[in-house]
């Protein structure tokens, strides 16, 4: 089946085969796309308030700030606000207390633009947020940041009041303003180690088929995860039109290093059974399961990557290939960290096409000393894949060696905003446990010592120093990212680079992520032979 045959619209036209134990749980959610209540699950409450008994276990790294600083600025965080600081607002919809006006100048931004980009329907529903990428309008960062800054120099008068503010303004369930506040405070609050912090709901600790329909439903509404799966897939595919005759009837196998959790591959097994020619002999897929090395998941795990215990979605995937007449073979190589990954463990063969798929998962690894990013990618390119699909956050690293902790709690924040900018938009703006599942695990992000990111330019001078070769993609792959794209928000765009045909997808005028697609540099691999 070729690319320009694939229809834009929901993956679940293609993934609800494949989720038989699911099936009954799932119709109501394709009939009521924007239903608030999932009736079931009385146990998933709204994110938990700042006041509960839950204690963090890391204590704050930087020797500035004493212990009397760390108790006092996490009393201020678990204390009531002073008798002269304004009430909490009851909603979105009251004017800020006076302490903000100081920072910003008014509540709302402007409506979000549309993009410049090739994509989109151009209607926002985001109201509440700045658009184009303005900072305008984005009161919680101007309170977040000097707050960290704040901590990071042992400022306690200036860490104190800040905190107050927030703890006034941070709300579970309102914008994204007051999400991201919600979110920030807890992250400080774990970063100074002494005060109580509630649990936030994440990926793991949902029941697995809450979890599947949550990311379902995330994907029918955000392109955050889709639209890079749907570049990735007509990769695939093009990789194999591309082949020469006498290779087409190799077995293919993928080595999957990515955060879909199986929802990437019914659409791709699928377009392999229409394929000219039919489909390959034997799909190989060998998933590389996150791992952590600690119970908390929160400082642990890159966000996205750790799904809940019992998902078994290995044994959907292959059920649903058997009803397609595929022949599909999965290998799940559980408790190895992506530094101890080699040929032995992953287990290629002659008669084969590999291509690596990864996905928002190389930038857990570290790039200072020792660079696990560049020693891992020197395995993939010893297995001399067909290619590799390297997919990641567009965004500054925000590691301790680029940067003190204001520095990196900054870039951090800025990630999340985006997240949460256009969950906003993607959600219409209503209350759902899904929501607040899918935002729990992106906020992750501010406490996770695996969250480091790092920007397009630097991952494409790692892969071309190794002996990769960067691949434009196919106009399949383009026309069906753009079609894929007009379904949602209009201010998201996806941009193609003119130097190298590598795609991005950006929201309101900013980065969020980029696709390439990498292939061996035969050159130099000859001249390294000699």
């Amino acid at each position: 089946m070729g690319i320009e045959e694939q229809e834009p619209n929901s993956p679940s036209d293609h993934i609800l085969d494949w989720l038989e134990d699911s099936v009954t749980f799932l119709p109501s959610f394709f009939d009521d796309p924007y239903a608030d209540e999932i009736n079931g699950y009385p146990w998933l409450d709204q994110a938990q308030g700042l006041n509960q008994d839950h204690r963090n276990d890391h204590l704050i790294d930087n020797p500035i700030i004493s212990t009397s600083f760390t108790s006092t600025v996490s009393h201020a965080i678990s204390s009531p606000a002073p008798s002269d600081s304004p009430r909490k607002r009851k909603n979105s919809g009251d004017p800020l207390p006076v302490e903000v006006m100081t920072v910003r100048k008014t509540v709302g931004g402007k409506k979000g633009a549309s993009s410049k980009g090739t994509t989109g329907n151009h209607n926002s529903n985001n109201k509440n947020s700045s658009g184009n990428g303005s900072k305008e309008g984005r009161w919680a960062e101007q309170l977040l940041n000097p707050c960290a800054a704040a901590i990071c120099v042992g400022n306690l008068t200036r860490a104190q009041h800040l905190i107050y503010v927030l703890h006034e303004l941070a709300s579970a369930t309102g914008d994204a303003n007051h999400r991201l506040a919600s979110h920030g405070l807890r992250a400080l609050t774990h970063h100074l180690s002494s005060a109580a912090v509630g649990p936030t709901t994440t990926f793991a600790s949902t029941e697995p088929r809450f979890f599947q329909h949550s990311l379902l439903r995330f994907y029918e509404d955000s392109p955050w995860f889709s639209f890079p799966n749907k570049i990735a897939n007509a990769s695939i595919l093009q990789i194999l039109n591309d082949e020469s005759n006498s290779q087409r009837n190799n077995n293919l196998h993928i080595l999957d290093i990515g955060v879909s959790h199986g929802v990437q591959w019914p659409t791709l097994l699928e377009a392999l059974t229409r394929q000219s020619g039919g489909p390959p002999p034997l799909v190989r897929l060998t998933i590389i399961a996150a791992t952590v090395e600690s119970d908390d998941q929160n400082t642990e795990s890159t966000p996205f990557s750790i799904g809940p215990f019992g998902d078994d979605f290995s044994s959907r995937l292959l059920r649903y290939s058997k009803s397609i007449y595929l022949n599909l073979h999965i290998n799940r190589i559980d408790n190895h960290p992506l530094q101890s990954l080699n040929s032995e463990v992953i287990k290629t063969s002659a008669d084969e096409t590999l291509i690596v798929c990864t996905q928002f998962r190389l930038h857990q690894l570290s790039h200072t000393n020792p660079d696990e990013r560049t020693e891992f990618l020197k395995v993939l390119r010893s297995l001399e894949p067909k290619a590799v699909i390297l997919v990641e956050n567009n965004m500054d690293c925000s590691c301790n060696n680029c940067g003190d902790f204001a520095v990196g709690f900054s870039r951090r924040v800025e990630y999340l905003w985006r997240f949460l900018d256009s969950a906003s938009s993607a959600y219409k703006g209503r209350e759902s446990d899904e929501r607040r599942v899918i935002e729990g695990e992106a906020a992750k992000a501010l406490t996770s010592r695996n969250e480091m990111n790092e920007g397009k330019e630097k991952w494409c001078e790692r892969m071309r120093r190794i002996g990769f070769v960067g691949e434009g993609f196919g106009e399949e792959a383009i026309d069906g990212g753009r079609a894929l794209l007009r379904k949602y928000d209009g201010n998201w765009e996806m941009r193609v680079e003119e130097g190298d045909g590598f795609v991005g997808l950006w929201w309101k005028g900013q980065p969020v992520s980029f696709c390439s697609l990498w292939k061996l540099d035969m050159v130099a691999k000859a001249v390294n032979s000699l």
